[in-house]
């Protein structure tokens, strides 16, 4: 049996590692240290190779196509099944795909027979093609609201224009969702989910929240601060809601971050947990974010491309911004990335002055598509189903072969239990918003906790805080590591869970974190976001395990 395009040997491997340990490695092919290739040519003359970016993952491919004397063409390729097929390039009567898995193969040439043709002219994001085991990823444009395309306007076309957009932030987005839950005197008594336990507080009153997910154990949607409950027919993710003013006195005097003031004190968070036994986690870059080019913070360039990696562009790689169509039955979760690139690298600070200003990087199905600096704060998953959260270090690279995503967002929130070293630092943390606002805005995060040996993601809506307020937080849900998604708005902090029909026909009930954040989704929120539409942003998420 095949074994598809194989690793490359050592002595290859080095050499590619190499071309990405340099400054500038150049190219979205010299950025794979793993990727191998195969070439044969046609009775006229054309030449087909194929490049499997990471055979460890064994997910995405480009097929290069130059006719003698022409200019090649390019297709990606997504693997429909990377467990079940092996992919690789044959002469069967001419160069031909051969897939092979679980005691079946076949021979497959959809640039023959007009099917490669017919799949490209779909503008599918995701097109069948070898009876649906590749996907053609098909140059799609990502939706954005309104209000997201008025501030890339402003930013790209007029003068001073992020200044105007940074004064409309100060102005209107501070405090635009901070909502704040009354406490609740007359109710049953409500019983939360003990596997998690409670949050560490001093104060737990009843709270009736403005949450969007229906839940099990509440009396009419009343939930005790710092209790998690379950939530309904999605077995395995609990919801928690807390203010940030009831969190226990010896967290809040533990020392590494700010005080707290007293809008963000008694600001809503909702937290939404997720038993990583029963889900399989993935990531998805958008259209357009985040972007690959030079951010415009830095001034620490090396002049050698229009990028920190010698390049501005994914091509010869497609980003579709949407779940792949074979996950749709499994899917039960998803919430937006990290920050776009323009702001997701320092302009103040010693980390502004080396490694071209520590641009966040990401990594999607094996394939680095932006370097992972050491210092920054990475969520990442390995072959092996581990999902994680680490400040990332020159030692690290050694588990490039074992990583099949990772996604870069600033610094550590907390780290080792205790807040990160910059928390408190606006210019040396890159927390962006208004620096005479005190920080104070909308903000998503994540983080990780082990509870007796099982590992829970857990993801936070902060309707108004500073970083201060997040750490206290997770470090009174007892995290390991938490880290900053995005912030200012509820797209950019969106959250949905999904909930599958149980009689076959497929239906599917969003049911959205908070009720705002369905006009985020296209159609006038009859189209789920990421799942039914592209999206030009980057977003994770959670399938069930089969």
């Amino acid at each position: 049996m095949a074994q598809g395009i194989n690793v490359p040997d050592q002595a290859v491997i080095n050499a590619q590692l190499a071309e990405l340990g340099s400054n500038v490695p150049g190219s979205v092919f010299a950025m794979q240290p793993f990727r191998n290739r195969q070439t044969l040519s046609d009775a006229d003359g054309t030449t087909y190779t194929l490049t499997s970016l990471n055979p460890h993952v064994n997910s995405w491919f480009v097929l290069e196509t130059t006719p003698a004397g022409g200019r090649s063409r390019f297709v990606h390729f997504e693997n429909g099944d990377p467990e079940t097929w092996e992919i690789s390039l044959i002469d069967e009567d001419g160069p031909a795909l051969l897939i092979e898995g679980e005691g079946d193969s076949f021979a497959c040439a959809p640039w023959a027979d007009g099917e490669l043709e017919e799949a490209q002219a779909s503008s599918l994001p995701y097109a069948p093609v070898c009876d649906w085991s590749l996907f053609v990823r098909n140059p799609v444009t990502g939706n954005r609201t309104t209000r997201e395309a008025v501030a890339e306007f402003l930013r790209e076309n007029v003068i001073f224009g992020e200044s105007i957009v940074n004064l409309i932030k100060g102005a209107f987005f501070e405090d635009a969702f901070m909502v704040s839950s009354e406490g609740e005197d007359e109710v049953e008594e409500i019983d939360g989910v003990e596997l998690l336990g409670t949050a560490l507080l001093d104060n737990a009153p009843n709270m009736r929240p403005y949450m969007g997910f229906e839940l099990a154990g509440t009396d009419a949607g009343a939930m005790t601060a710092g209790a998690w409950y379950e939530v309904e027919e999605s077995p395995g993710i609990y919801a928690s809601v807390m203010q940030p003013g009831m969190i226990a006195r010896e967290v809040m005097q533990s020392g590494g971050a700010n005080g707290l003031d007293s809008i963000e004190r008694r600001a809503d968070v909702y937290l939404v947990a997720f038993d990583m036994a029963r889900f399989d986690i993935g990531y998805e870059l958008g259209t357009d974010h985040p972007g690959i080019e030079w951010s415009s913070r830095p001034q620490n360039r090396h002049g050698q491309g229009r990028g920190p990696d010698g390049f501005d562009t994914s091509a010869p790689l497609v980003r579709t911004g949407m779940l792949n169509p074979s996950f749709v039955d499994r899917v039960a979760a998803t919430f937006t990335g990290g920050f776009k690139r323009d702001h997701g690298a320092w302009r103040f600070g010693d980390y502004a002055t080396f490694n071209y200003g520590h641009h966040y990087g990401f990594m999607q199905n094996g394939v680095l598509l932006s370097r992972l600096w050491p210092n920054l704060a990475t969520m990442y998953l390995t072959q092996d189903g581990e999902v994680d959260m680490r400040t990332w270090t020159e030692e690290d690279t050694a588990m490039l072969p074992d990583l099949v995503f990772a996604r870069q967002n600033g610094v550590a929130i907390v780290e080792n239990g205790v807040p990160g070293s910059r928390v408190t630092s606006w210019g040396g943390g890159n927390w962006s918003g208004d620096a005479d606002a005190t920080l104070r805005t909308l903000r998503g995060g994540a983080c990780m906790r082990t509870v007796e040996g099982r590992q829970f993601l857990i993801y936070a809506y902060f309707s108004t805080a500073t970083p201060s307020a997040m750490a206290r937080t997770f470090q009174a849900y007892q995290c390991d590591y938490a880290m900053l998604l995005d912030m200012n708005s509820q797209e950019h902090t969106y959250m949905a869970l999904y909930v599958h029909d149980e009689d076959g026909e497929g239906e599917i009930d969003v049911q959205h974190l908070v009720s705002g954040m369905a006009e985020v989704d296209p159609d006038n929120g009859r189209v789920p976001r990421f799942i039914s539409a592209p999206d030009n942003r980057d977003f994770f998420y959670l399938l069930r395990r089969q």
